[in-house]
């Protein structure tokens, strides 16, 4: 039964399904060339959802959030939904300020609505009845703002068994790894006087943030390398000849695990509080909510889709996986068993480039982003056929989730 559900995912990403694929080209176009940044992915929704709906998803539009989503197949009330497992395959769809999907978030989307309707149609399939759940799940904001960990709070994962994305890339790398971040705003608050005839009289709210900059920078001569800190100054004051009475910093502040990342916010909360001890300014600072958390690429989950992977010809790059950004996919991962591959669309340009993003509005990425939702719908398969891999991926997390945490 399993390799028949396969053939039927395989079929839905045959070359000769043209029409599909045109399909599934043009939603991603519409996406790249109307870029919206978190939480204003008006359009992107709405195509997403209309496109799901066409394909006989049940779809729920605005869910929790504005520009978030739910797509289904089977039903609650189908004892068939209740006796399986409930996976769920994610979309993203935010684009950066200025540069557009410099982050590919327009494939990755693709992926997430081709993968789901893959599955479905081998679901509903004579002779390839899979038990279980199948959840298409729209994420908005997923640059910095942290659109899954509202969605996390507002219990969308309650009845979720597992979850799957794939990240497009200028490398392809199975089990990815990304880092724990923390932003913090740092605000100074001085005296104003005028800069020229009484200096003397001012608290100059600048040094502070020049001097807390440069403790920061120092700071990093005993930091791991691993850790990352970077920012900027926000506000630096209002005209030159007034002595600067506030200003505004803000940094994110990353590390592999959140004992590590506990560290290294103390440190630079030490590094503002010594420029506000010497400058005489007073520093208040707020840790900026949502953080995110490392990704925990789940073992058994990361097999099953490299295995897949493998059927359509996608090897992983060789070499030495190092630490990128981080992504609110870690908090899903930390949650429910989870994974979130990279995959070269065919440059060497970095994310967060216009040179990225203009490869990611290219046909030429087409061949691998389909691929890839070949490889994710084939691991759902893998899932619903053989329920019990389910207990194994979720002590696995557990193990994780011990180590993590234990990892200072």
């Amino acid at each position: 039964m399993a390799s028949d559900a396969k053939s039927n995912v395989r079929d839905v990403f045959k070359l000769e399904n043209n029409e599909f694929r045109t399909e599934l080209l043009d939603l991603s176009n519409n996406i790249w060339k109307n870029p919206e940044i978190g939480f204003r992915e008006y359009k992107a929704h709405d195509l997403l959802t209309a496109f799901l709906e066409k394909y006989g998803l049940k779809v729920e539009r605005k869910y929790k959030l504005e520009t978030a989503f739910k797509a289904t197949f089977g039903d609650d009330d189908d004892d068939d939904a209740k006796k399986g497992p409930h996976v769920a395959i994610i979309c993203e769809y935010d684009a950066l300020p200025g540069i557009g999907h410099a982050c590919g978030h327009n494939l990755i989307a693709e992926i997430g609505v081709a993968a789901g309707i893959a599955v479905k149609k081998a679901m509903e399939s004579n002779g390839c009845k899979l038990k279980g759940k199948l959840t298409v799940l729209g994420t908005p904001a997923e640059e910095g703002l942290g659109g899954k960990v509202q969605l996390i709070d507002a219990g969308v994962l309650d009845d979720v068994d597992v979850a799957m994305m794939a990240h497009p890339s200028n490398k392809t790398i199975w089990r990815p790894k990304y880092l724990c971040v923390q932003g913090i705003n740092m605000q100074y608050t001085g005296k104003a006087s005028h800069a020229s005839s009484a200096p003397w009289y001012g608290i100059n709210a600048l040094d502070a943030a020049v001097l807390c900059y440069q403790n920061i920078s120092c700071l990093r001569h005993q930091m791991k390398p691993t850790w990352r800190v970077h920012g900027i100054i926000k506000n630096g004051g209002m005209a030159p000849n007034i002595i600067p009475e506030f200003t505004e910093m803000e940094y994110f502040i990353r590390a592999p695990t959140k004992g590590e990342l506990d560290i290294i916010v103390d440190k630079v909360i030490a590094c503002a509080n010594g420029a506000a001890t010497a400058t005489g300014c007073i520093l208040d600072y707020k840790l900026v909510q949502p953080g995110y958390w490392s990704l925990l690429s789940n073992d058994t989950l990361a097999n099953l889709f490299e295995t897949n992977a493998q059927t359509v010809g996608i090897e992983p790059d060789p070499g030495l996986v190092r630490y990128g950004g981080s992504t609110d996919m870690g908090n899903v991962s930390h949650i429910i068993p989870s994974i979130h591959p990279k995959f070269n669309i065919g440059t060497t340009s970095h994310q967060h480039t216009r040179d990225f993003a203009a490869t990611a509005g290219n046909s030429s990425a087409q061949c691998i982003t389909l691929k890839i939702a070949e490889s994710i719908a084939m691991t759902a398969i893998d899932i619903f056929q053989n329920p019990s891999l389910l207990a194994t991926m979720k002590t696995q997390l557990k193990e994780d989730l011990i180590q993590e945490h234990a990892a200072k």
